[in-house]
């Protein structure tokens, strides 16, 4: 059987045939896109905005910076090995599935699915920002609803637009923004001056919980890494090409988060830092003088914002697909149009998306920061399944490895579970409420589904070989 199928070779297969229209070899995509999708979730507007996020903790959040991005590498080599045991699309939902069951598989199909519309919700808050530098700089919350719903149906038309569009806006927008914030994470260096970072922990509580807080805010920053494995059926040679893109993709954003973020604390004042809404443009107008430089950045993070929302428009619809091909979601989920996109998926996502966005700019004081710490919690939930499927798999069937490579994957695996639970406690108690009851919501719903396959426990597991047979 072929790599590029969405189950694993003598594992288990999808009960349901392939759907008319379903992903196909031209429908798939090579590491440079694979690679280009990764760096452009990840690299949304929420890098362009965090800086301001952060400023209310002053410096040390730079330290937690730090130890995210030492947890964000272990999940990235964490998932890197899970997709080459089980290289199907929906990533942490059929390492979960394959360790756990059908009811750890949809915990984490529903959970991630509210973190990618819910951060579709996020990112465009964010460019909102950006775009009312040149437009609505009054921050009208009317027309900024407006410039937000242009901002997300604008991407879910490129990706209902077909594949090839999808991937020619990818690699193009991944490589416009990653130049500008290149140069702000390098030069942007050499303009810093020492007084503008304040006191070192500027939020008045101890240094740990300063930490732990700006920590589950930075986490946010590195949502996405995930992204190749999750469309991981798209993309060429999987278990080759899938762990390379999460890798190389990780390290990229890594380096230009930490430095940008220290050339925009090193640059603006902290106290007008936290007033900021387009921190990258006040820094790069602070480093050049006029407001030329400002607005060149700002246009860097309007084209990013668009190239994160066309990414993850695409993912926020693949992983219900593959749980819909299991039979754990609607059934209409599992279909990908003629033009070889989930477009169902698509559209209903937005939708929500669409929806958080009014209600956020209509009932919250800080909206960019409310979402971005609801999008947190119901992420954690899929990254402790996928390093505890991990970890099970190491324990239980990996001892016939050699003693050097298991220990290593165990101690890689285990910092990436502990990274996982300490953002969740950093998330507050009010994000982990709405993120927990987010989830428990998602119960009737498989509920609903069982009893639609009338089915009681678990279904039965059906070799991939015999699926084919039967078609």
């Amino acid at each position: 059987m072929s790599n590029d199928t969405h189950t694993d070779p003598g594992r288990t297969a999808s009960p349901l045939p392939p759907q008319p229209g379903a992903a196909t070899e031209p429908h798939r995509f090579g590491l440079p896109t694979a690679t280009a999708l990764v760096v452009g979730t990840v690299i949304g507007t929420g890098v362009f905005a965090l800086p301001s996020a952060l400023a209310p903790y002053g410096p040390i959040s730079l330290v937690a910076f730090v130890l995210v991005t030492v947890g964000a590498l272990a999940l990235a080599l964490t998932l890197g090995k899970l997709s080459k045991r089980v290289p199907g699309s929906g990533g942490p939902y059929v390492y979960a599935r394959d360790a756990f069951g059908d009811f750890g598989g949809f915990l984490n199909a529903w959970s991630y699915w509210i973190t990618a519309w819910a951060g579709n919700a996020a990112i465009v808050v964010a460019w909102v920002g950006y775009v009312e530098v040149f437009w609505n700089s009054g921050h009208a919350k009317s027309w900024s609803i407006v410039i937000a719903m242009i901002g997300l149906w604008i991407p879910a038309l490129v990706n209902l637009s077909g594949l090839r569009n999808f991937a020619a806006a990818q690699v193009v927008t991944t490589v416009l923004k990653f130049i500008p914030l290149l140069f702000m994470a390098t030069v942007g260096l050499l303009f810093i001056k020492a007084h503008n970072f304040g006191a070192f922990n500027a939020s008045g509580t101890s240094a740990g919980s300063a930490v732990s807080a700006a920590a589950a805010i930075a986490l946010f920053s590195y949502l996405g890494i995930e992204t190749a494995s999750v469309a991981a059926g798209r993309v060429r040679n999987p278990r080759r090409n899938v762990a390379r893109a999460t890798m190389l993709g990780t390290i990229g954003c890594a380096v230009v988060y930490i430095l940008g973020t220290v050339t925009v604390f090193g640059t603006v004042s902290n106290a007008a830092l936290q007033k900021s809404t387009a921190p990258f443009t006040d820094s790069a107008n602070a480093i050049f003088g006029g407001h030329w430089a400002g607005n060149a950045v700002a246009i860097a993070a309007i084209i990013s914002g668009i190239g994160a929302l066309v990414g993850w428009t695409l993912i926020v619809a693949e992983m219900p697909q593959a749980a819909a091909r299991d039979r754990l979601f609607p059934a209409r989920f599992a279909v990908d149009s003629r033009r070889g996109t989930p477009a169902f998926g698509i559209i209903v996502s937005t939708i929500l998306a669409s929806i958080l966005t009014v209600v956020s700019y209509t009932r919250f004081d800080k909206v960019f920061v409310t979402i971005v710490l609801l999008t947190v919690v119901t992420a954690v939930i899929p990254y402790i399944f996928s390093a505890a499927a991990q970890l099970y798999w190491l324990l239980t069937r990996g001892k016939a490895t050699n003693w050097p490579h298991l220990v290593r994957d165990s101690a890689v695996s285990a910092i990436a579970l502990v990274f996982s639970f300490w953002s969740l406690a950093g998330s507050g108690y009010q994000a982990v409420y709405f993120g927990v009851f987010c989830l428990f919501l998602g119960i009737p719903v498989y509920v609903w589904m069982k009893i639609g396959r009338r089915e009681y426990g678990e279904s039965v597991v059906i070799p991939a070989e015999l699926t084919q047979a039967g078609e």
